[in-house]
This record gives structure tokens, sequence and C-alpha cells, in this order.
């Protein structure tokens, strides 16, 4: 069995800036259309047999760390009147394909005003763990989540990445540009260790330790020999996460302190016991609700809304997906 996890937010807003149109309401219709087209692929390639739509509420992260993701807002703040209008038509569009989701098909669909997205498809891994999983982002936070039962899909780039390595839609390795080489199989423990010293500027998460090297010197402990000592936890370990900085209000930080901080916000599977009784009560109550009916009429009433022409003339690719039923492996 293998469930297909939709990262709803990041596929369709990264749609958003592949489509090529002026109209913002044309461009939505259109996001929703490579929202569709891609799941579809998905879910032939990799014989899919439930599809789970997760989507973002307000993160607890914020309560934990007033900075995260601050930046966002500044970002919304800037925008000019007509950027500002096309986002409301993305956002209102974008509304009415979760509700139209989740009342009309079978699809699961996972939404908590405290939880992100990422807290849920990371849950429902945890929870799902004699299943195969297909993560469907962009996002390269998910790496830290990849297991032999976990890959990732990227519809931006049509690559998917495992821990075998990484091929694009024909399945071929894909080339370090430099070296031209295959990339190396992401490693995800050294990649959950690497950002949250590092930190995420996207999140508005900064560095545990700026200006930390990843090869150490004959002098200095880097990032690498830290983490090959994460286990013995010996010299090289706590020479690197008791050093010191100021930052530049003239305030002290030890490395320690804020990688721990940093990895509260960024190990998607370490969230307060609160949040994962929020997540696993979501999950329950979603997998459980009332089959719904005649999905295949409601997704061409649907199509006929929002003039997605091309995938109504063959409904059935679709409606397989939106109409296959939860069914534990357990």
């Amino acid at each position: 069995m293998t469930d297909i996890l939709v990262d709803a937010a990041n596929m369709f807003f990264r749609a958003r800036h592949v489509v090529r149109a002026d109209d913002p309401e044309e461009k939505a219709a259109m996001a929703i259309h490579i929202m569709f087209k891609s799941i579809n692929k998905v879910w032939r390639d990799f014989n899919g047999t439930h599809v789970v739509f997760c989507f973002e509420g307000r993160s607890w992260r914020k309560a934990v760390d007033p900075t995260y993701k601050a930046n966002r807002a500044a970002a919304r703040a800037a925008l000019t009147a007509a950027e500002a209008e096309e986002d409301r038509i993305f956002f209102e569009a974008f509304d009415t394909f979760k509700t139209w989701i989740t009342e009309k098909t079978n699809c699961t669909v996972l939404r908590h005003e405290q939880c992100e997205a990422d807290d849920f498809i990371a849950r429902w891994i945890q929870t799902h763990p004699n299943q195969q999983h297909i993560i469907v982002s962009s996002d390269s936070d998910f790496y830290q989540l990849l297991r032999p039962n976990v890959k990732q899909f990227n519809g931006i780039t049509k690559q998917t990445i495992s821990l075998e390595g990484i091929v694009d839609e024909k399945g071929k390795r894909i080339l370090d540009k430099k070296t031209k080489e295959p990339l190396a199989p992401p490693d995800p423990e050294w990649l959950l260790f690497e950002k949250c010293m590092r930190g995420d500027s996207s999140d508005n998460i900064f560095s545990a330790y700026p200006g930390v090297r990843t090869k150490g010197s004959k002098n200095k402990v880097g990032l690498l020999e830290a983490f090959a000592d994460r286990n013995g936890k010996g010299y090289n370990w706590n020479n690197l996460m008791l050093q010191r900085w100021v930052d530049h209000e003239g305030v002290e930080h030890r490395v320690k302190d804020r990688y721990e901080a940093n990895k509260r916000l960024i190990d998607l599977t370490a969230q307060p016991e609160e949040i994962i009784k929020s997540l696993d009560d979501t999950i329950g109550t979603s997998v459980n609700k009332e089959p719904r009916k005649q999905v295949g009429v409601e997704f061409l009433r649907f199509c006929g809304k929002w003039n997605l022409q091309d995938i109504a003339k063959n409904p059935e690719d679709h409606v397989a997906y939106l109409n296959a039923r939860y069914v534990s492996a357990s």
C-alpha cells in the first residue's frame, strides 16, 4: 500500500510561479490544473492506494519562537496593490480547492489550527510504518524524513528523491553540474544536523554558529567532525557545542543552546506532546469520515466551474485517486 502525501500549499503556490498567464483568476485555475496533473502522475508512477492532503494552520512554533517565519509577514506587507490582489485571488482559490477536496472526495484531508502541513506529513509516516509513502513537495525540509519506505517527488523539477539517490522522471540519476557524477543519495541525519546548525533563512531561523565550516581545520572543529562524534559525544562534539559567540547586539550565545533551540523548530519528529495529540486526533477523525458518493460527478462539476477542459476529457484518471478511501495496512 502506498500513500501519496501532498504538501498542498507548497504544491499550489509553487505551481503559481510556473504558470504563464496575466489574468490572476486564470493563473489560479492553471495552478489547480497543475495540481491535478501532478497528483495523477505520482498516483500512476508509484501505484498509489490513497491520497492525503496536508494543509497549513498557524504554527505552534510561533509560540516557541515569535520570530519564526516573521520575515514572511514583512514580505506580504511589501506587496504592491496588484500583487496583493493576486494573492487574495490565489488564497480564495486555494480555500475553495481545500473545501472541495474535503467535502466531495474520499481523500484524507488534514488541517489543525496549530499545526503545519510538515507536521502532519511526518506524523502520518510515523503512525503508518507498514505502508509506503511518497511525499509530494519541492521542500527539501522533507529530506530528513527519507527512509526505505519514504520517498519524495518534487513536482517542479519532476525529480524523485530517495535513499538510493535522485532520479529524473525517466529514472535516470541526476548528475552533479560540476563533477558530472551522480548526485550522492541524501543522508537524512546529516542534513537535519547541518540545518539545525546553519539555520533556515526562509523560516527566519538563525544559525547556531555563524561562520562555522563544514570541514574543520587543524585548530578548529568543523561540522563533519562534530557529526561523526555525535553518538560518543567526545572531544569534537563538545568542542563545537561549547563554543560561544556574540551577536550584532552584543548578546552572547552558546552553540549548544542555539542548536537545541533550532532543533525544536526544525526536527519534524520532535513535536511537543500536546501537538502530537492534536495531530493524532485530527488524523483519527479524518480517516473515519463518512464515504463520499458521486465523486466523478462532483469532479466534472468542479472542472466546469474552473474551466479545466483538458483534464475533464479523461475524468476516470483523476476519479481513481479522488475516490480511493483510506484503508489501514495494520
